[in-house]
């Protein structure tokens, strides 16, 4: 009988053990924690947040007594889509994406001042906030160009980073994706673009036309100064040399046919014909 109840008190002995090990083990790997790269971990002991950050790789946690919160430090974008007013009470639909991330050793101090849920409790709001605030202080048809946009968004982009890098908030870029504007405005604003760029082009066809006619004037200029200094060069000895040149000129025949002015006309010149 002995011998059947030492039996029996090393088996719950065996069994006790194998759940201790089985405890212990998934003790131990629910303690160690793994840290990827672009990602911070902060350290709760107690209910206390670390100081300092946990870096990329492995680092171990008391059960119970400890927890580990992980945050991205990666470059991350937040889209929002906004109806809001323009400085003249027209609605403006906007989608707006900001890129943002976090500073690697600052996540601790935020996490200190805001609760885990931060991109929806901070920097949601303050996009919303600058956005509308950048918007109303324009008019619509100002927004609707690419250098209001661009505008716009520097506005908002430089807003941001003076109200959150403070937080360790890095604001990276502010992108407008796309504007709605009301369709009465859309069509008047194209249409003045239409007028704009019919204005430039009879602009243009008068510039052509006006050197046009400055390049036929002058070519008209031109010419008549060229007869004017031919008509002049003609003179009565000129005249007479070249008949006497076609008298001593054994190759050609001329025909003289006297003028009221006695002066030679060279009337046919031909090359006589050697037998």
């Amino acid at each position: 009988m002995k011998h059947i109840y030492d039996s029996k008190d090393l088996s719950a002995k065996s069994v006790f053990s194998i759940f201790l090990t089985i405890v212990v083990i998934i003790i131990l790997f629910s303690s160690i924690k793994v840290i990827d790269d672009g990602q911070v971990g902060v350290k709760k002991t107690l209910g206390h947040i670390d100081d300092e950050e946990i870096g990329t790789g492995l680092t171990l946690i008391i059960p119970i007594i400890q927890s580990l919160e992980m945050y991205d430090v990666k470059t991350q974008e937040i889209k929002e889509a906004s109806q809001v007013p323009s400085s003249e009470g027209l609605i403006i639909t906007l989608d707006v994406s900001v890129l943002y991330h976090l500073e690697n050793d600052r996540v601790s101090e935020l996490r200190k001042s805001v609760n885990k849920n931060f991109k929806e409790t901070l920097i949601i709001p303050y996009i919303r906030n600058e956005i509308r605030d950048t918007v109303s202080a324009h008019e619509a048809k100002t927004i609707y160009s690419q250098e209001g946009r661009e505008k716009v968004a520097m506005t908002v982009q430089e807003n941001l980073v003076e109200k959150l890098a403070p937080r360790g908030i890095i604001i990276e870029d502010v992108l407008l994706r796309d504007i709605k504007l009301p369709e009465t405005v859309t069509n008047a604003i194209e249409l003045k673009l239409e007028k704009e760029q019919e204005s430039q082009r009879k602009d243009f066809e008068l510039i052509s036309a006006t050197k046009d006619a400055e390049i036929e004037v002058a070519r008209a200029k031109g010419v008549a100064q060229a007869n004017e200094i031919i008509s002049g060069s003609i003179s009565e000895q000129y005249i007479q040399y070249l008949w006497v040149q076609g008298l001593n000129d054994g190759n050609s025949e001329v025909i003289y046919v006297p003028t009221e002015a006695n002066l030679p006309i060279l009337e046919a010149t031909r090359k006589a014909t050697i037998n």
